[in-house]
């Protein structure tokens, strides 16, 4: 009789690291690192670089804080809430930079349209959303998040998250005709 494999534990290289192995979350990264970077890019409007530099960031901090995950989700959830944090943490301190510096930076979105003839590029579609809308847009529709859950996440209510959800979902439309 054929008896499947088992699957490994997907957090066994979780729980290693977390006792201090190097290696261990060597595999993590490995394990990892793309859905990770996907977000970033997601989340950083298409912008490559900050992707890349964000990607780094959330696996340092998840280096750092590896020891916070109790193992009551996986570690991949664990994760995902890591990055979130160092991304809308990002989003807040370019935000006050900016403000300090270019007092209009904080003007959210120009115009929505693209060059005529351009293919359906969602980066770009993403992209050319106001940081808020994007992020709530992006957590809801692509990560899944749940509304109560973007609200929580982004320090706001379900209420402003749904609000914000409808105007990404109507610049979208308009970026797109």
């Amino acid at each position: 009789m054929y008896v499947a494999p088992t699957r490994p534990d997907p957090d066994v290289a979780a729980r290693l690291a977390r006792g201090g192995d190097v290696r261990a979350f060597e595999e993590v990264y490995r394990v990892h690192a793309g859905r990770i970077r996907g977000l970033c890019v997601r989340m950083s409007g298409g912008d490559e670089s900050l992707a890349d530099d964000l990607t780094q960031e959330v696996f340092v901090r998840g280096w750092e804080r590896i020891g916070e995950w109790r193992g009551d989700s996986t570690f991949a959830t664990w994760l995902h809430r890591v990055a979130v944090n160092v991304l809308l943490t990002d989003r807040r301190t370019t935000a006050r930079r900016l403000a300090r510096v270019e007092p209009s930076a904080e003007a959210e979105g120009a115009g929505c349209s693209h060059p005529a003839g351009a293919g359906f590029d969602l980066e770009r579609a993403l992209g050319s959303l106001p940081d808020k809308a994007r992020q709530v847009f992006v957590l809801h529709e692509v990560e899944g998040f749940g509304h109560d859950e973007v609200a929580e996440v982004m320090g706001t209510t379900a209420g402003t998250a749904k609000s914000q959800l409808h105007r990404a979902r109507e610049l979208l439309r308009r970026f797109l005709s």
